[in-house]
Formats: C-alpha cells, structure tokens, sequence
C-alpha cells in the first residue's frame, strides 16, 4: 500500500513538473526573441513588458519580418527554424535601418587602413593576409584601392576588441552570437571594423575564419547592407565556406558597384597614403571644433584630425572632404545634434557627415545676430549646459 503511495505521489509531482519546464523554456525562447529583434530589427522593447497584448503584436510584426528576410515560413512564431536562426554566430549590424545602396559610399577610390592591434589568435602575418584579402575582395570588382598605414587616421581603422569598447555604440557579447560590426563611410566612425576578441579567429580549421569575417565587415564600411540572397557575403550570419574560392556573389558585385562603379579596363596606381606635415611651433589655427571623437583644426584650406585614443595626427585638404566649403574659415562648433556648423564672414554652413546640408551657405543673421555683426571670431557648443558661446571682438553672444 504505501509503495502504490509513494508511486502515486511521485507521479503527481512528475506530471506537474513538465508544464512548468516547457513555460521557462517559452520565456528563455521569448528573451531570446526580444533581443535579437531589439538589435537587428529595431523592436526598441525594453524590460519584461512581452505580456502586454500591444508590445506582442510588436514582436509577432517583427519575427514575420525577421521570418521573411531570412526565406522561413512567415508565421510571427517562434518555431525552431526561427529560433536556429537567432542563435546562429553572426554579423552585428542591424538588418534593416540606415544602410543600404542608397547610402553614399567614400568620395574618393583610394582609401588608407590600419590595424590598430592583433588577436592573438593567430600570426600578425596571417592576420594582415586576411584583411589584405578581404580587402581585395572588392577592389578586384570595383575601381577602389587600399593602401596599408601603420600611423596616423587611417580611412578604415581595425581592431580587436571585447564587450563594451571605447567611444564605440555598439558592444559584443562575448563567444558566439556577434562576431564583429563595422560602420559605414563617414567621418568619425566611418569605416571604423571591429572584431570579437573572444572569438576563436583561425586562418583555417575550427573557429571563425577571419578572412570570410573581414571580407563581409568591409562591405558595410565600403556602404553596403545586409542581403537577405543566402549565396551573399554580405548575407548577415556566419557561413563556414571554402576561403580559397571568391566569395562574392552576382549579388554582393552588384550592390558594390551601384556604388563605385565596375573595375576600369586600366587600373590607375594606387595612390599613397597622405603623411601628416610637422607641426610649425609659432602655427595658429582659424577654427576648432569637436566631431563625434576627434578634434578637428581647421588653416587655410587644410584640416587637421586627432582622435581622442591615438597619438598620431592625419593632414587633409578640406575639400577632401567638403568640396564646397571655403577655406580660410573663422569659427566652427559641434551642435547637439551631430552636425557641424562652419563660418566664414557673415555667412555660415551646416555639414552632416561628408554632406553640406542643402540651401547653405546662409547669412549668420538668419541665426539672430544683428546686422552689424559681419563675422563671428569663435564659436563654442557647451553641451552638458545646451548653450552656444558666439564671440565677436570683446563680445558674446549664447
């Protein structure tokens, strides 16, 4: 009697336990979801608020969304096909949001890289063989070229890096899941490609082979977006294919050169990096201002470039960068609202990125000043306090 009881008993507690298992593996699968979505489809959820029937519609709109860039049966359920697909390593680039063809590529075809630092993975030989390769891989179709720097800002600047790093937004999450990110053209971060240093990078064999890696983070940092074509390089997760065979696709040719155009019948040679000019001591600037994380020095008709975590300084022409814009500017300051604000005499610029915004120049009195202010000496954004300091001869204006 009492071994029937102990039988009965331990049935019980066998049958009410399976429920309460597969509810946990719902809420790890349904955290796992929200995650993802929130950081390749902008499902900007927060917090545990799944339940709610509003922030659900959200996440089944965005897996149907997810389902059907990656060709799975569109159901907004997190089935196991959807679920393999989350999980898989893979490229940490959003999906959908700001790139795509669309998007301005470098305005010039010869571009400067630098590797910062090393995994200690593998060779230093073996690693500039891989970035040199990945390079390649788009300069064989398009009329781009690359020239290594060992100092200075370079157009595409490399590293390896861990977790939350530096002054960049984006973060890794340690082995597996996000393999590397890069961002695309532009000042400051543009062109800017990290890898996870606590991922397994290898040459060849088991790991995470670091040209195949590279080749498609130099896609984003050449302009391109993700392809949802699974035969792609630029295809977001990780696929494990032969590194001694080219790896684009008709695809990924044809979204580069929508860009830069096709390889020219006579390639031009390839033109040196620019090597930054000694500093006069008696030198005085026009104009200074902030950009993102570098500093900006503004004479004549040059600009120079320092980021706040490297020593070395890069020299450019202005119009390397803004064709438009006039040297010899007076003032220029860094808005709130990530542009820059150049001005010469009684006219000013707004600059986004490598863009001048258009219907600029405009005249400084558009911004309030009187009319017998006809330039302004110095400008300075004081973000933390959200006011901007004009100065004109023994004067200021905010």
């Amino acid at each position: 009697m009492k071994s029937l009881l102990l039988q009965f008993l331990l049935l019980i507690t066998f049958s009410s336990a399976f429920p309460t298992d597969r509810k946990m593996d719902t809420e790890e699968n349904m955290r796992l979801a929200q995650a993802y979505l929130n950081q390749f489809y902008s499902l900007e959820i927060e917090g545990s608020h799944l339940v709610q029937s509003k922030n659900r519609s959200l996440l089944d709109g965005k897996i149907r969304e997810m389902q059907a860039f990656f060709g799975l049966t569109v159901t907004g359920q997190l089935d196991s096909n959807t679920l393999e697909i989350m999980k898989t390593p893979r490229c940490g680039v959003p999906d959908v949001g700001q790139y795509g063809y669309t998007l301005p590529g470098w305005r010039q075809h010869n571009l400067t890289y630098r590797i910062i630092n090393y995994t200690p993975d593998m060779a230093r030989a073996d690693v500039d063989e891989a970035i040199q390769n990945g390079l390649e891989v788009w300069s064989r179709v398009t009329p781009l070229t690359f020239t290594k720097t060992s100092k200075g800002i370079a157009d595409i600047m490399i590293a390896f890096r861990t977790r939350v790093h530096g002054w960049c937004p984006r973060y890794f999450d340690g082995p597996l899941g996000v393999l590397g990110h890069a961002f695309p053209p532009g000042l400051g971060l543009g062109g800017d490609t990290h890898f996870d240093e606590d991922e397994n990078w290898t040459k060849d064999g088991a790991g995470f082979n670091l040209f195949l890696v590279a080749a498609h983070e130099f896609g984003h940092a050449l302009g391109l977006s993700h392809s949802n074509d699974q035969t792609a390089l630029m295809f977001p997760n990780y696929v494990s294919l032969d590194p001694n065979k080219y790896p684009l696709s008709q695809d990924d040719i044809n979204g580069i050169q929508s860009i830069y155009g096709s390889l020219p019948k006579t390639s031009a040679k390839p033109k040196e990096a620019i090597v930054p000019h000694a500093c006069d001591p008696d030198l005085t600037f026009d104009a200074i201002t902030t950009f993102r994380r570098e500093v900006m020095f503004f004479k004549g008709r040059h600009v120079w470039r320092i980021y706040y975590d490297i020593t070395d300084v890069e020299f450019e022409p202005i119009s390397s960068f803004w064709p438009s814009l006039p040297g010899d500017v007076q003032a220029a300051y860094e808005s709130p609202k990530d542009k820059i604000l150049v001005f010469k005499d009684d006219n000013f610029w707004m600059i986004r990125g490598y863009a001048v915004l258009p219907d600029y120049p405009k005249p400084i009195h558009t911004l309030g000043f009187p009319r017998h202010v006809t330039k302004i000496d110095a400008a300075l954004c004081d973000h933390s306090a959200r006011k901007t300091y004009f100065f004109v001869g023994i004067w200021c204006w905010r």
